[in-house]
């Protein structure tokens, strides 16, 4: 049963495409019919790969180019101007974000070295900035105290036995002082506490501890009466003259970086001002989540308005050393393609194409197709390249190089009408007409007419080029049909010849409304 079914699904469904296919072939045998009774069909003339002498490697939906004549008042009247191509050495800028911390290479831990009581405390608050030898906090310690009456016995000893006749004795007495005086030193007793110990002869029941850095408190757990033990880290003093600053870098751009590049820093508290470092170290560590990587930065900070936590905006300089650069205004992005109008001289501009590297501020760096010293358009690009599609169009239907043209003033006039006028997306009418000198019809000319719709890159849009063949339409006119596939300002070049001479040509702008 499910057999007869899927045989009877089949059957049905070929004869259904059998009539489609009839059906579409008889309608286009109609079709062709009542368009040839009107006029030859506009044919859409494809683009080729290249203008002659760019070495384009763009598509073949690329309109072609050609270059541009053009006076020096027209330059001047739709704004054109001329920039160099230049040879300098380049820096490549990136901009991230950061944040600042302490430097550790200038953080310094207090301790002591012998089991005590904590007496006083001088410095009783973080942040507070002390100096090299600022007392920090006072205390008393059995084991100091001890060693302060074996170094005062050993100066009494030393005194007693300086007029012994054996001078071994006096030795031995002077070095016993000289030991305890260095085993305070290595529990930490300040110089200036062992001198006071040794012009008074009086024992300090508690000692003072000083900073050993400066800079700032960033950690304190020094407590007044506090029981302290060697290793315990009673302060932590930073030294904010130098800071590091961690800034965040995409993976792409980290090839262009490398330790000692410089760095740039700004912060919103201190508008208009610079700061500026070094590129320190490059962790070799990317976030998974974010793709950077972290880079540390290190500023030199005397004034000390830098201060850890601090948000800041980052500007990282990659060398990137002698490099061809044009302005990247004088760039023409097609979306396939990168033109350059090359400035030949004597009014003609030559379109060129070339290839790109890295967008350096607004330069592009130039790998390919330009020289030092060249000039190239660097504004109204768009204009120029409309003009050019249009020359190269115009080309499309002239006479082979070498065949003359007529000379002198024109014989022939040649007008153009549209019918819609405005054009409008679709079928429209062309008409032309010739006359000669004396206002009588021209006949037996081949006249062509071609319409260039330039392209859009902004909005990705390719260029459009169709070309039609008038048919002659009797007392000097000639008419054809042009199907125009959107909407916009088209470049029209119309051209009449007789033979391999042409006699007239024309060019104007219409605009076809209708979308894109």
């Amino acid at each position: 049963m499910k057999t007869n079914y899927r045989l009877a699904f089949f059957t049905g469904l070929a004869i259904n495409l059998l009539l489609l296919g009839g059906g579409g072939a008889l309608w286009w045998r109609a079709h062709s019919t009542a368009v040839s009774k009107v006029a030859p069909a506009a044919t859409v003339v494809p683009a080729p790969e290249g203008s002659a002498g760019t070495g384009s490697r763009g598509p073949s939906h690329e309109s072609p180019l050609a270059p541009v004549p053009i006076s020096s008042q027209q330059l001047q009247r739709i704004g054109v101007r001329i920039g160099e191509v230049r040879r300098k050495s380049v820096s490549d800028v990136i901009r991230t974000t950061g944040s600042v911390a302490v430097d550790e290479r200038g953080l310094a831990y207090v301790q002591v070295r012998v089991s005590g009581y904590i007496q006083k405390v001088f410095v009783d608050s973080t942040y507070q900035y002390v100096r090299r030898g600022q007392p920090l906090f006072s205390i008393y310690s059995p084991e100091l105290l001890s060693t302060e009456r074996e170094y005062l016995l050993a100066r009494e000893s030393q005194r007693r036995l300086a007029r012994s006749p054996d001078p071994a004795v006096a030795r031995d007495a002077a070095s016993l002082v000289d030991a305890s005086a260095e085993r305070l030193a290595l529990w930490g007793v300040p110089r200036r506490e062992i001198e006071r110990l040794r012009a008074t002869g009086r024992i300090r029941r508690d000692f003072v501890i000083d900073s050993p850095v400066t800079g700032y408190v960033t950690q304190r757990e020094a407590l007044p009466n506090a029981y302290a033990e060697p290793g315990t880290r009673l302060y932590t003093v930073a030294n904010l003259s130098t800071i590091w600053v961690f800034a965040h870098v995409f993976q792409n751009d980290l090839g262009r970086l490398k330790v000692g590049d410089r760095a740039r820093l700004t912060v919103d508290t201190y508008p208009g001002r610079r700061f500026t470092g070094r590129v320190d170290f490059i962790y070799p560590e990317i976030d998974p989540s974010t793709r950077t990587a972290r880079v540390r930065l290190r500023f030199a900070n005397p004034t000390l308005k830098l201060v850890p936590g601090m948000f800041v905006n980052v500007s990282l300089e990659a060398p990137m050393g002698e490099q061809v650069v044009i302005p990247a205004s004088g760039v023409l992005q097609t979306g396939t393609r990168q033109i350059v109008f090359v400035d030949r001289g004597d009014g003609y501009l030559e379109p060129r194409d070339v290839r790109l590297g890295a967008e350096v501020g607004d330069e592009y760096i130039v790998l390919k197709g330009l020289k030092p010293g060249e000039r190239i358009v660097t504004s109204a690009n768009f204009l120029i390249d409309s003009q050019s599609q249009l020359e190269a169009a115009l080309s499309a239907f002239a006479p082979p190089p070498g065949v003359p043209r007529a000379a002198g003033a024109p014989q022939v006039r040649l007008a153009v009408s549209l019918q819609p006028n405005p054009p409008r997306v679709g079928r429209n009418l062309i008409r032309v007409t010739l006359t000669d000198r004396k206002g009588g019809p021209v006949n037996g000319a081949q006249v062509s007419a071609t319409f260039v719709l330039p392209a859009m890159p902004a909005m990705g849009m390719a260029g459009k080029q169709v070309a039609v063949q008038l048919s002659p339409a009797g007392n000097g006119g000639y008419q054809g049909s042009v199907t125009l596939a959107g909407g916009g300002t088209w470049q029209v070049a119309v051209v009449a010849r007789k033979g391999d001479q042409v006699v007239a040509t024309h060019q104007l702008s219409v605009d076809a409304a209708g979308g894109l």
